[in-house]
């Protein structure tokens, strides 16, 4: 089967093997990846949390504690190491891992020293990292529509949390230097679901604020993912919505696709229509990340590929 070059995600692949709100298991991801004609695949699994009261309540339920997530962590490095040369001439699979912003103090240091892992080796553990804002100030904003209200709450109105939301995610990409950008306007995702939906992010302070972020992005030379997650959450589009995708566009900063998977069914699911979004904004490539030499000692590189 041939695969188009344009066909691939820096950002999904969460398996229920090392994630509470994913499915199947990570060899089964990957199988789905191949079957979904993906040229290239990156996994990002979401880093363990360091302290109790951010872990979610779906882990608590569980009896799940700050040890054992740090432990299936521990495993989903391995795992990965080992499924990589399994799916060699079927699937290019990155090894990646999704950073976050708790808790606010010291996630800089607690996030570089994931980035930074090392095998038993010696050789580096990841290619490259997505960098994404789940939190503002501690308070989840993507998980139930309460935690959002109370995100607003102390934010003082659904402008300033935005405003704090582009910021930190500004701050995120600066500190960080993510190869991927990801879910750009989730601010977004709870809007309607917290009761606030008659209110428009499209105002001039917002606009400057994710410019803003944009402008960081740029900086870093990141990408952004078109993240086809907005659909299966019923919001009528992908991250971000047009008019950012064609702003970034016309700054100059890439797009790369990100089925933001957690379950089988996922993978792939919208990445089509996500390359006729991008080309009727305007956008007609993506950036890919590519490995040059071996697993242990090879680079991971940018290219544009056209759609």
């Amino acid at each position: 089967m041939e695969r188009n070059r344009w066909m691939v995600s820096l950002h999904g692949g969460h398996s229920g093997e090392f994630c509470d709100h994913a499915e199947a298991t990570l060899r089964e991801m990957l199988e789905a990846a191949v079957q979904a004609g993906y040229h290239t695949f990156g996994v990002s699994e979401h880093v363990p949390r360091h302290e109790e009261r951010f872990l979610y309540p779906e882990e608590v339920a569980r009896g799940w504690d700050i040890p054992k997530i740090h432990n299936d962590f521990a495993r989903y490095t391995q795992h990965l190491q080992e499924l990589v040369p399994e799916f060699e001439g079927r699937l290019n699979v990155l090894r990646g891992l999704e950073v976050e912003v708790v808790p606010t103090a010291k996630y800089s240091e607690l996030m570089k020293a994931f980035r930074h892992y090392k095998l038993a080796d010696g050789s580096p553990a990841f290619d490259y990292q997505v960098g994404s804002v789940h939190y503002v100030d501690e308070i989840q904003i993507d998980g139930s529509p309460e935690n959002y209200q109370k995100a607003v709450e102390a934010c003082g109105g659904i402008e300033a949390l935005a405003l704090r939301y582009y910021r930190l995610l500004a701050e995120l990409v600066v500190e960080l230097r993510p190869e991927v950008v990801g879910h750009l306007d989730l601010i977004k995702r709870n809007l309607a679901l917290a009761g606030f939906g008659e209110f428009s992010l499209d105002i001039p302070s917002i606009h400057k604020a994710a410019t803003e972020t944009l402008e960081a992005v740029r900086s870093v030379n990141g990408i952004l993912d078109l993240n086809t997650a907005g659909w299966r959450k019923g919001l009528g589009e992908p991250y971000p919505a047009p008019p950012l995708v064609k702003q970034a566009h016309a700054m100059g900063v890439g797009f790369c696709f990100g089925d933001d998977s957690h379950r089988p069914s996922d993978v792939g699911a919208g990445v089509l229509d996500a390359r006729e979004y991008l080309l009727k904004c305007g956008v007609p490539t993506v950036t890919v990340l590519n490995r040059e030499g071996t697993v242990s000692g090879g680079q991971v590189v940018q290219s544009v590929v056209e759609l």
